[in-house]
């Protein structure tokens, strides 16, 4: 039975290539370190001692910032080449923390961190680029998996370290970071292989016009807003659901710990052995339906008694980790799958675009509901949000339309 285990776990690993491993360990140093912009609400409350609204505000800024960077990360990759962007990001997102962490004056932070959200956010559509073009048609999904296992795993690692740093002082978690990021830039250099920038040959062709740009693709456009609307109910799990839990549910922070990195570890485990299996079975689209499907489950059991406060959690969490190990690695692959050579960067962009949307829209407009008319409104919005874009990614499946 453990052969048996091993074998699996194996063969869900094959076939990648030597590039996409290499990938896959730097987008894994690169989110060891990602720790800054988590502590960013506690350091200006509690490190700067400034009000709950100034942090809100910061984060805000460092939101506008990740929109514009991940819009010029995807134009840059296509000009001058993801590599060339990640390393640029890397090298100058470091510098930038390490000047973050000294500034005082809140108004200069106001504006460098636009600065840093540009920077540190333009990494991503290269990264997800760099992903597409080193792997092949047929193991795509999975080298998606690979990566988003390393970015779940950093992500851990990160937290924790973070959490260990901010008890010291806030100070070294800009220091950290920015060291860290400089080392992913280094080590892009010395370990990723530089590819050419396909020259565009011309083409009067409508077909070849139609795809030049994701926002003339209709298809991809669709998908693009469903998969925001969808992006938004699942971020609200690491940024709504926690303070519920604790304020409304008097649930300990130590079993929300414990929930909310269940996360992870069932990521971990599981994802890449379930892409595996999953990825020849049915069309994509199918399983991106599911996994929405389980998204709106998990959000039913926070409309659970308080007799079962103890087991939310982990019913809450165990639904919406299932959806989105069906949904998102399908959902890199399709959409990128729609990009060639001369648009990949465009086509990541619009991808992390709809992401840096979700995380702001998200937060702020699911406080909002909230606030003015209750938890459980906002819950049973987020299921029925969900049940409509599972509903219409099966239609559009049905109807093959992208």
């Amino acid at each position: 039975m453990i052969r048996s285990i091993a074998n699996t776990y194996r063969s869900s690993f094959s076939g990648l290539s030597k590039e996409t491993w290499l990938l896959s360990v730097v987008i894994l140093i690169n989110r060891c370190g990602y720790m800054a912009i988590p502590f960013m609400s506690m350091y200006i409350t509690q490190g700067m001692h400034r009000s709950l609204e100034d942090a809100g505000l910061i984060v805000t800024l460092f939101g506008v910032g990740s929109v514009l960077g991940t819009t010029a990360g995807g134009y840059l990759s296509d000009k001058i080449g993801f590599r060339s962007v990640q390393i640029m990001a890397a090298l100058a997102s470091g510098l930038a923390f390490f000047v973050f962490g000294q500034i005082t004056n809140f108004s200069v932070l106001c504006i460098l961190i636009v600065l840093l959200g540009f920077i540190v956010e333009a990494f991503r559509p290269a990264n997800l680029t760099a992903v597409a073009s080193y792997a092949t048609p047929d193991n795509l999904t999975r080298s998606y998996s690979l990566n988003r296992l390393a970015i779940n795993i950093g992500w851990g690692v990160g937290s924790a370290l973070g959490g260990f740093l901010a008890s010291i002082n806030y100070h070294l978690l800009f220091r950290v970071e920015g060291a860290v990021n400089i080392f992913v830039g280094i080590l892009i250099i010395i370990l990723l292989p530089a590819r050419k920038v396909p020259v565009k040959e011309k083409d009067n062709s409508q077909n070849n016009e139609s795809i030049q740009s994701p926002w003339k693709d209709r298809a991809a456009v669709r998908f693009l807003l469903l998969s925001t609307l969808w992006t938004i109910c699942f971020v609200l799990l690491f940024r709504l659901v926690p303070v519920y839990w604790k304020e409304e549910k008097h649930i300990g922070e130590s079993v929300i710990g414990i929930a909310l990195g269940l996360n992870g570890v069932i990521i971990a485990v599981f994802e890449m052995i379930l892409v595996k299996a999953l990825e020849k079975r049915s069309a994509p689209l199918t399983y991106i339906s599911a996994g929405i499907a389980a998204t709106a489950i998990g959000y039913c059991f926070l409309l659970l008694p308080a007799a079962a406060s103890f087991a939310m959690p982990l019913l809450v969490v165990l639904a919406i980790t299932i959806g989105e190990m069906l949904a998102m690695p399908f959902m890199n692959s399709i959409f990128m799958k729609r990009s060639n050579e001369y648009n990949r960067g465009k086509y990541s962009a619009a991808y992390t675009l709809s992401w840096s949307v979700a995380n702001i829209v998200g937060p702020m407009g699911g406080a909002l509901i909230a606030q003015r008319f209750g938890y459980l409104y906002l819950w049973l919005l987020m299921v029925v949000v969900c049940l409509l874009c599972a509903y219409l990614f099966k239609v559009f499946a049905a109807r093959e339309v992208i």
